[in-house]
């Protein structure tokens, strides 16, 4: 029997990546990935948060907003198989699902409080910038780790593969960022070298050699390119152009 549920979101996620690509494709593989939780009344008083500073991570759940009007799909491709094998929804952590929810695992760096408001700094994000937040829990160790469990296809992390460097142009712009981004070479080298593009991309870096990328980090637009020998160079780093 289908039941219908609506939701109210208690809060939206400011976090360094404003668009999908490069966003690393599970929580925790880029630690310098920062945001945070802004939450919304009444949740932004201090009752609701109290004792949750004794916790060193967060499960946080919400809505891939981007999807809206996009059809779930029964079937997809993991980028982890190469995107080239067809595995069932439920076997994968696709976009894509029966319902637009998402799930991540975070760090919790801090709990903000200076302006009034409930503001939770995480690190360790996989989540778009302005994306709406349903629920937040506390995760717990001894319930939710599991040393022998079984991962199908992805029993381990993906592996940082790529060498990145940086052009002369990139390194000052980056070195500048670093006052109001800390550890922003940190972040966009890690972004890079776990390499954001598609999957049928990777499978063909020789026919990809030489060709020019970009990314948005923060308010920063980056251009990169691949190199030989899985190399990719950082070409420059301006600010984003303002929407019209």
């Amino acid at each position: 029997m289908e039941t219908e549920f609506r939701f109210q979101s208690i809060g939206i996620m400011e976090s360094c990546f404003p668009e999908n690509f490069g966003i690393p494709r599970q929580p925790g593989l880029v630690p310098e990935s920062r945001g945070r939780i802004c939450l919304f009344s009444p949740y932004d008083q201090a009752d609701a948060i109290r004792g949750l500073e004794g916790f060193s991570h967060l499960w946080v759940v919400f809505v891939f907003h981007r999807l809206k009007g996009k059809t779930a799909k029964t079937t997809v491709r993991p980028p982890r198989l190469g995107g080239n094998t067809r595995l069932g929804v439920f076997a994968s952590r696709a976009t894509h699902r029966p319902n637009p929810i998402g799930l991540s695992l975070v760090k919790l760096e801090k709990i903000d409080i200076s302006s009034g408001r409930n503001v939770l700094e995480v690190s360790g994000l996989d989540v778009l910038n302005g994306t709406p937040v349903l629920d937040i829990k506390p995760y717990l160790p001894y319930a939710e780790s599991i040393p022998d469990a079984i991962a199908g296809y992805a029993n381990e992390a993906p592996e940082y593969t790529y060498e990145v460097i940086f052009s002369e142009q990139a390194d000052r712009a980056a070195a500048l960022l670093e006052a109001r981004y800390p550890q922003f070479s940190n972040l966009l080298r890690r972004v890079l070298s776990l390499d954001p593009r598609p999957a049928f991309h990777q499978q063909s870096d020789e026919r990809q050699a030489g060709r020019i990328y970009g990314l948005s980090l923060y308010d920063q637009n980056i251009r990169w390119q691949l190199g030989a020998n899985r190399l990719i160079i950082v070409l420059d780093i301006n600010p984003l152009k303002a929407s019209v």
